[in-house]
């Protein structure tokens, strides 16, 4: 059963666990904590997304991290009686821990304790639907868990640490180490495999002169609801987050009657851990190859601005910060009419609601301007009329805008793909401006 439609009461009951330092909190005219409270609401949904059942929440201000556990000694032990309260088998806390944290805090604790990472890494194991996906999410883990193994003798052994007991632990220990790294290996082999293969796929793409849109942004800024909308696809949709791993491509056509093919990618989310990147690296080369980059946010989301600087941050680890880019602010349903008669298009800003098709003929239209590759000319030919097969490919790939009949040849004024004007040129067809 998939854990969205498990009862509550079959769920995981989870205890969260958010942190945050004084220093860092003292911004003018900013409460110390907002920051804090508003990443543990992230992660709130983070652990929803996951199918668990959020008991409770812990938020601790500290002056300094303690570097051993995290929150210190004294939090540890309200944490423990909070779980027990709550029946919380599971800690997760709201930030990466080290591996020698992760194990104080299970062993103070006597709960199970998972960090930011591992949670996102679930996330993506839920999600994964391609060969590859499931390849790079499995590496992603492994390489998490690799440090992770050293002083967990107890648990991968039937001896435990100790006296006249540690040499079979760690004999165990250096094996599961040995095994990961020929796993991790074979990975990485399997991945490169398929990633040729999508780039020959992308080349054989690239010999037409069809120009790529990747749909980029926060999660569940409604990026799947855009792409199904503008493409009739079918994408999964969901408000969970990182419901969209694996990549899709759907060809779309623009106004001037061009096509394109539109990219859905995986959501970004704030402070992403850099090795994380390489788990949906399928979806970030679609960004890098784009041609356009359509910047999605969720324009009800009162803290959309801030979604959207650490979406900058993301593309520009990615070098496509100068790339050409629509900003499109999803969403515009859920506003009231005061506050949408507000919004003003411009400055590459496009308002839209993917769900009620509001401001999709406009977005269309915006793409077909800023769209550089094989951009749309204007062109006068003259063909005869016996010609059906170029005057239909005139029809499919441009647009006419006026034509009339002389001498048994037709004339015609259009607008059309560079590539094709050239394509008519070459085919001898009488090109005449």
């Amino acid at each position: 059963m998939k854990p969205s439609s498990q009862p509550i009461s079959h769920r995981e009951r989870v205890l969260l666990v958010g942190v945050g330092v004084k220093r860092a909190s003292r911004i003018p005219g900013v409460e110390a904590g907002v920051a804090e409270r508003e990443s543990l609401l992230e992660l709130d949904e983070l652990a929803r997304s996951a199918g668990a059942a959020v008991a409770g929440s812990l938020l601790q201000i500290r002056d300094a991290i303690d570097p051993a556990t995290l929150v210190g000694r004294g939090k540890l032990e309200e944490i423990k009686i909070e779980a027990q309260m709550r029946k919380a088998p599971l800690v997760i806390f709201d930030r990466n821990l080290t591996p020698g944290q992760q194990r104080n805090i299970e062993k103070a604790t006597e709960c199970r304790v998972i960090d930011r990472t591992q949670l996102i890494l679930d996330i993506f194991a839920r999600h994964a639907r391609s060969r590859e996906g499931q390849l790079q999410v499995e590496l992603a883990q492994l390489n998490y868990l690799l440090p992770r193994l050293s002083g967990r003798g107890v648990e991968l052994s039937r001896l435990g640490g100790g006296i006249g007991t540690r040499g079979p632990g760690e004999q165990k220990l250096e094996t599961d180490r040995r095994r990961i790294r020929d796993r991790v290996r074979k990975i990485e082999q399997n991945i490169e495999r398929v990633r040729r293969q999508r780039a020959v796929r992308r080349q054989a793409r690239q010999a037409v002169p069809l120009g790529t849109v990747a749909l980029v942004g926060y999660t569940n800024a409604g990026k799947s609801t855009l792409f199904n909308a503008l493409t009739h696809a079918g994408v999964l949709t969901s408000g969970k987050m990182f419901a969209t791993l694996d990549p899709t491509v759907r060809a779309v056509r623009l106004p001037s009657n061009r096509k394109v093919l539109l990219s859905d990618t995986v959501g970004f989310i704030r402070e992403l851990p850099p090795g994380l990147i390489a788990a949906f690296r399928a979806t970030l080369e679609e960004v890098q190859e784009a041609s356009l980059i359509l910047q999605v946010a969720d324009v009800a989301n009162p803290r959309h601005a801030e979604q959207d600087t650490e979406v900058e941050k993301v593309l520009a680890e990615l070098a496509v910060a100068g790339r050409p880019r629509l900003h499109v602010f999803n969403k515009l349903d859920l506003l009231s009419p005061e506050e949408a008669a507000a919004l003003h298009n411009g400055n590459g800003n496009v308002f839209v609601s993917a769900l009620t098709g509001a401001g999709l003929e406009e977005l269309l239209h915006r793409i077909d301007e800023a769209m550089p590759v094989d951009p749309t000319v204007r062109v006068t030919l003259q063909l005869p009329l016996a010609d059906g097969r170029t005057l239909a490919l005139i029809h499919a790939c441009g647009r006419v805008l006026h034509s009339e009949v002389q001498d048994g040849h037709m004339r015609l004024n259009a607008e059309m793909p560079e590539s094709l004007a050239r394509r008519l040129l070459h085919a001898e067809i009488e090109v005449i401006g």
